[in-house]
């Protein structure tokens, strides 16, 4: 048995149950949490679909998508047929009030089966448009109005800008409360994300160097070979402005730039992220070019195979203006991080994988050693290393071994699969936990979200106004267009190479292999 506290009974509803969303992410998280044993002993999976299948041939395709994307490999026939056992389904017509009505009472069987009050969790795996629809059924079945019980789940994109944001949220609130609301972001389910907060606030260390004093900037980078793949036609229409950094990029940026909680009472932690987000020094129309480049890519090579350019993509435009890749230049106006830039950068198709958080820190104020000593002298710096590897590295300057003074640059490392040496949950798992137990610390609110689109408005504005004229301006397996670099050197720095991580066959113990600087 798990010596972990189990949530309430629980029923997860999903509604776009044959989609890509639950197949790759929802069942193989939940089946590993199946596994853990973190789901309460009363707990069922509803499907909400209108796919005419039949339960077997669900239940096989669902298998394979647990078999090529869980963490734990192919499923075993026997804990795997336990697992399926908890699945039901339900053809419906999502539009349609009669269909809810039949779900109510699916719920209520389940209820008096359990002799217990179970949590209902209706997840929204659906294009946004069907957002609106499902949840003014559910409030006509009379779904939503147990605050203790109902919640919903909804998935990014969170609108496609402000005003559309804005209505999603006045919608969502006319029907659920806040506390019923989970808006979820994957991102936050890592375990270095999360880990940002443990090391600022749990380490004496760090915290009196975490300001403006001793930082000279902060790089955020997410970075991703693949293109679009098979979301041609949502990324046509979003974007890397859209898609990752009103998001993804910038509640890392919260979490960086954070004062630190009272409590870790979700929130507490989430008061303190919009202070961020709202503290973040508005972009003037005439300024967009001097705080943000955009680019997309065309075709390359990458690991000596070439690849096609974005117009060229599935389901994308052959005149498509859209861009692949964004860099931005924000500034957070308060006492901690005033004029210390934080520069944001994603895109497809660049040379590898990775996301990083590169902590730069200022130069001594003072070298009192001889000239020959220093010439391999750098800054300070703390790397937080989201993915591939999780981990945290320091590079400090120490003396190099020998009768003369001489320093170079070293490397202080913490991963942690050789710290801990278990393996880390998936971002889902995580999350779907923190839903079945109303902890809402991982999820965006309302204001957070309308914040975030605040913060990027002014830059799509500006760049549906003024359409590109040089797109594709940069090859796949490149770091982007040659105004990223611009952007940056504007300011007398330049883009950290990422730190890449090379693994031993075993894949048993990582060690860094440090890009030179330009």
């Amino acid at each position: 048995m798990s010596s972990h506290p189990l949530p309430d009974a629980s029923v997860f509803i999903i509604f776009g149950f044959a989609g890509d969303l639950t197949w790759r992410k929802l069942v193989p998280a939940l089946y590993n949490l199946f596994l853990e044993e973190r789901l309460p002993e009363r707990f069922a999976i509803l499907g909400i679909g209108h796919k005419h299948q039949s339960a077997k041939d669900i239940k096989k395709h669902l298998k394979k998508g647990v078999d090529q994307f869980s963490r734990r490999g192919q499923a075993e026939k026997e804990p795997w047929e336990r697992f399926v056992g908890r699945f039901s389904f339900l053809e419906a017509d999502l539009q349609e009030s009669k269909d809810y009505k039949e779900l109510s009472q699916k719920l209520d069987d389940f209820d008096e089966q359990w002799d217990a009050e179970a949590n209902r969790i209706f997840y929204l795996a659906l294009p946004p448009r069907m957002i609106e629809p499902v949840v003014q059924e559910l409030a006509k079945a009379k779904l939503n109005l147990d605050r203790q019980r109902a919640r919903i789940v909804v998935e990014k994109p969170f609108g496609h800008d402000l005003k559309s944001a804005r209505q999603l949220n006045r919608l969502l609130g006319e029907v659920f409360t806040e506390d019923q609301i989970f808006r979820i972001d994957h991102y936050l389910g890592k375990e270095t994300v999360q880990n940002i907060l443990a090391f600022r606030f749990a380490n004496a260390l760090f915290e009196p160097i975490w300001n403006r004093r001793y930082i000279d900037h902060v790089q955020i980078t997410v970075a991703e070979q693949v293109g679009v793949e098979h979301r041609g036609h949502y990324y046509d229409q979003a974007g890397a402005l859209r898609d990752m950094i009103q998001n993804h990029l910038l509640q890392i940026l919260c979490l960086v730039a954070m004062e630190a909680p009272i409590s870790f009472h979700d929130d507490e932690v989430r008061n303190k992220k919009v202070d961020v987000l709202r503290a973040i020094r508005n972009i003037l129309p005439e300024q967009v070019n001097q705080y943000a480049v955009r680019g997309q890519y065309g075709g390359g090579w990458i690991e000596g195979a070439h690849v096609e350019g974005y117009r060229s993509e599935p389901d994308v435009s052959s005149e498509s203006t859209t861009e692949t890749f964004a860099a931005v230049k924000l500034f957070v106006d308060n006492w901690r991080w005033q004029d210390i830039p934080f520069y944001l950068r994603t895109g497809k198709r660049l040379p590898a994988k990775i996301s990083e958080v590169s902590i730069q820190f200022r130069p001594v104020p003072h070298q009192p050693f001889p000239a020959s000593a220093v010439l391999d002298w750098r800054p300070n710096r703390l790397l937080i290393a989201i993915q591939p590897e999780e981990g945290i590295l320091i590079r400090f300057e120490a003396k190099y071994p020998g009768p003369e003074m001489r320093l170079s640059p070293v490397v202080m490392q913490f991963y942690y699969r050789e710290a801990f040496r278990v393996q880390a949950p998936e971002a889902y798992e995580t999350l779907l936990l923190d839903i079945m137990r109303g902890d809402a610390t991982l999820f965006m609110r309302a204001d957070q979200a309308e914040a975030a689109w605040v913060v990027i408005t002014p830059i799509l504005t500006a760049w549906q106004d003024i359409q590109p004229m040089d797109f594709p301006n940069y090859q796949a397996g490149m770091w982007g267009p040659e105004t990223a670099e611009i952007l940056i050197a504007q300011d007398g720095r330049s883009w950290i190479m990422p730190t890449f991580l090379r693994c031993q066959e075993d894949a048993a113990i990582c060690r860094v292999v440090a890009e030179p600087e330009p």
